[in-house]
């Protein structure tokens, strides 16, 4: 019946189809709402014509037709003014959906032209410098790391690893359970929708999923809280140890484009550089944008209860495009900043094992080594190396959530160019 509609009505169908009904449609699932369950199919009026199913005295009354209660929730006096057909196109008409859409896409364009620019020129950079000291190794060894040969340096503690694995597990069922979605027409979306067990199935997964993804983003809060408040007479907001960007960071980015170009040294860092502090505080807007918008999505009830309907259309369009950024930002640039710059290249395992050779501490965070060394605590953070196996183990569990990752990745790409 939509597509037949969609005959005459092209841009209207066009619409509909990006809407929650519409996607369910286009995957093959017939139990939702259809042009005719809100405009009728008989006596089809225009909707601002008093006698229209869609006018606005009665489309509540029809709303609650299938939203009453039995197949779901009822629906609150905000499904009134949600626009099934609003698109960012068109300002006059769907002024809120156009700003929203138009805030999004500056933010996408902003952030890839910027982060993959970086990228470019860092690979271009690093390859450039490794070609040239072929069979050479990037590091050099240090003759003041001699006595403690075979000593690594602590980075990062079990609970913090097991905290980056559960993010990073649930950041990659979310992708899969709200792709097919985001890209109903993609040639994929169908059978990964199947696979998952339909919409139902799928959406409860991706809701258990976006709760634990905020259970370990709430628990670091917390905990970060705690850490702050037990030693708060030693704590400096912009101290080595605090993840607060500080005019140093910036001063390093700009010492970072300058050795791209060739026209000065690599800087030396501290224990954080300034591309793992916007790592850091970009899942603080991102979970902020993604979850309220996502809660509110799920609880169109409660919220719809005290908000205007446009407010829906604009949480789809920060929910979707936000959820697109997180997903191609931390599949290209994230990893390779971690894992394909070729000082790094295939795989980085310290976030799996928690430790990397001191020469390796010196190389990338020599500010923070040389303090260490000049305090006298450099000791209090050396253990022994992983073992072999262990290496190994981190090695292979890397290589499979890096397969996943570009996996989800070439599928949102395939989306992405269906949907032009």
């Amino acid at each position: 019946m939509s597509s037949k509609c969609g005959n005459c009505h092209e841009a209207q169908l066009k619409s509909y189809k990006s809407t929650y009904h519409g996607k369910i449609v286009t995957l093959g699932y017939s139990n939702t709402a259809k042009c005719y369950n809100c405009h009728g199919s008989h006596d089809i009026a225009r909707h601002d014509d008093k006698a229209s199913t869609v006018h606005v005295d009665n489309r509540l009354k029809t709303c609650r037709t299938c939203h009453n209660g039995k197949k779901a929730g009822e629906a609150p006096a905000g499904y009134v003014s949600f626009q099934p057909h609003g698109h960012g196109g068109d300002f006059a008409k769907y002024p809120q959906i156009w700003v929203a859409w138009q805030i999004m896409i500056q933010l996408l364009v902003g952030t890839f032209g910027f982060f993959w620019l970086h990228t470019a020129l860092w690979f271009y950079r690093e390859y450039k410098e490794r070609k040239a000291n072929a069979g050479k190794p990037h590091i050099k060894p240090d003759p003041t790391t001699v006595k403690y040969a075979g000593k690594h340096v602590r980075r990062f503690s079990p609970v913090w690893r097991l905290a980056h694995i559960t993010f990073a597990l649930s950041l990659m069922a979310l992708t899969l359970t709200g792709m097919p979605m985001f890209y109903p027409d993609a040639p994929w979306a169908s059978a990964i929708m199947n696979g998952l067990g339909g919409p139902q199935v799928a959406g409860n997964i991706h809701r258990v999923c976006a709760v634990i993804f905020a259970g370990v983003f709430f628990w670091h809060l917390f905990y970060i809280a705690w850490r702050i408040g037990r030693d708060w007479k030693n704590f400096k907001v912009f101290g080595p140890n605090s993840m607060v960007p500080n005019l140093q960071d910036g001063l390093d980015m700009l010492g970072m484009f300058r050795w791209f170009f060739g026209l000065g040294p690599r800087p030396k860092f501290d224990k954080w550089t300034y591309w793992e502090k916007f790592d850091y505080w970009a899942p603080f807007w991102g979970v902020t944008i993604i979850g309220v918008s996502g809660l509110m999505m799920w609880l169109p009830g409660v919220f719809g209860a005290f908000l205007p309907g446009w407010v829906f259309n604009v949480a789809a369009i920060f929910h979707g495009e936000e959820a697109f950024l997180a997903v191609v930002f931390l599949f290209t640039v994230h990893f390779f900043n971690n894992h394909f710059r070729p000082d790094k290249f295939p795989v980085e395992v310290v976030m799996f094992t928690g430790t990397f050779s001191l020469e390796e501490f010196k190389h990338e965070h020599t500010v923070e080594y040389d303090r260490l060394v000049a305090t006298g605590e450099l000791e209090k953070y050396l253990v022994d190396a992983p073992s072999p196996g262990r290496i190994a183990a981190a090695k292979v569990f890397g290589f499979v959530l890096i397969a996943c990752g570009l996996t989800l990745l070439t599928l949102v790409g395939i989306g992405f160019f269906t949907s032009l």
